[in-house]
């Protein structure tokens, strides 16, 4: 590959110090920051990627955002570093699964779609690993919560975007779904927009008890 030039050099060291300096991921508008206007940031992003794609960090972009991370194929070089996580229970994961794919969902929703009743321990649970959240509230009887991921959940799962998650194809590959689905049937188009849908109001500054949610047992 041609070696960049001196000034472009200089505009990739500065792009490399931001990152590795960062405390978290930063998104290309964090970096323009530091640059004239105008600047080619996408580009300079992808030749700093191309660059270190061989090396022991790789610069990889996670829920829209930019961080150096440990090559996967050396990730077993700090297993005696890492934090073990509690185990989340088959319940939770279902759960997890139904808000990435159906977001925004209440809980009775999810309960339809589970089939069983969901315990509000499991979604405190979720909440906890911060890898869901509170967005607002339905525009329905009892106003119930909806819920849907945060980037911590990207960032955990290593994908750039909630459209990242694994189609019908892949899960059938992997075997997590049977092969003989009914007719029609058809995966959701997961979408985490920020914004709030037209069925949904903000949240008050005091949530308070949700009288349609109450806590249950059975999991």
């Amino acid at each position: 590959m041609a070696r960049p030039s001196t000034d472009r050099r200089e505009k990739l060291r500065i792009l490399e110090a931001l990152l590795f300096a960062a405390p978290e991921p930063l998104d290309q508008a964090e970096l323009a920051r530091h640059f004239a206007e105008g600047e080619d940031i996408a580009s300079l992003l992808a030749e700093l990627q191309t660059l270190y794609a061989e090396r022991g960090v790789n610069l990889v972009r996670v829920a829209g955002k930019w961080a150096f991370r440990t090559a996967t194929d050396l990730a077993f070089l700090l297993e005696r570093e890492a934090v073990e996580q509690r185990r989340l229970s088959r319940a939770a994961l279902e759960t997890l699964a139904i808000i990435a794919y159906h977001q925004p969902v209440t809980r009775a929703e999810i309960e339809e779609i589970r089939g069983v009743s969901t315990s509000k321990g499991t979604l405190d649970v979720l909440l906890e690993t911060g890898w869901i959240k509170l967005r607002g509230r339905r525009r329905a009887p009892g106003r119930p919560v909806t819920y849907g991921t945060t980037e911590q959940f990207l960032g955990h799962f290593g994908f750039d975007s909630i459209q990242d998650l694994p189609g019908l194809s892949e899960l059938k590959g992997a075997g997590l779904l049977d092969s003989t689905l009914p007719p029609g049937f058809a995966m959701p188009n997961p979408d985490d927009a920020p914004e709030l849908r037209e069925d949904e109001d903000p949240l008050e500054d005091e949530l308070g008890p949700e009288s349609d949610e109450e806590s249950t047992d059975g999991e």
